[in-house]
């Protein structure tokens, strides 16, 4: 068996275990900023040495600002009495709509489950109205009805001249309180 170098058994053990730890390959994690790359030199590298990179931070340069540019950035960090008032006023006003918007709400809330249980008991009366009706209307019987008019009160069906027939206009239903014109 041949003799290895560190550099061969530390390629195989990176690439032939399960987990590698700690390891950073370029392209799996995040790219590290400010990072100059590397400059390969030809020739310079020893064959069995790994050389890792430093990152090296790139230089900011810092440059001075002008006194007037310094008194705005003051001015536009601090918090003056008006600007604090402005707020303070603009925090009551929010405070004033939400606790009148939550008050409207609850008062309608509270209004449809009203509307909701006068429903309720306008479906039920108009259920037992029905069922009374039909209750009436089955207990009565027509034909009896008719006999007893026809017979013991003397009723009998109209004739032709006492039945008028008129027409009129846009409306289907008849009113009471309206005259009836005379035949023609």
């Amino acid at each position: 068996m041949g003799r290895t170098t560190r550099a061969e058994t530390a390629r195989r053990n990176r690439y032939q275990t399960p987990v590698n730890r700690g390891v950073y390959v370029d392209g799996n994690t995040v790219r590290r900023l400010n990072e100059i790359p590397e400059r390969r030199q030809q020739g310079r590298q020893e064959a069995g040495r790994n050389r890792s990179v430093q990152p090296q931070p790139v230089p900011q340069t810092q440059h001075q600002l002008s006194k007037q540019a310094q008194q705005n950035r003051q001015r536009a960090l601090g918090m003056n009495w008006a600007f604090v008032a402005f707020l303070a006023v603009v925090c009551v006003a929010i405070l004033f709509c939400s606790v009148n918007y939550l008050r409207y709400k609850s008062e309608i809330t509270a209004k449809m489950s009203t509307v909701a249980a006068l429903e309720e008991e306008l479906s039920q009366l108009r259920e037992d109205n029905d069922a009374y009706y039909s209750q009436v209307t089955s207990n009565v019987d027509l034909n009896l009805i008719k006999k007893k008019a026809m017979g013991s009160l003397g009723m009998k069906y109209p004739s032709e001249d006492q039945t008028v027939t008129y027409s009129s206009s846009g409306n289907s239903y008849v009113r009471q309180y309206q005259d009836i014109p005379d035949i023609k």
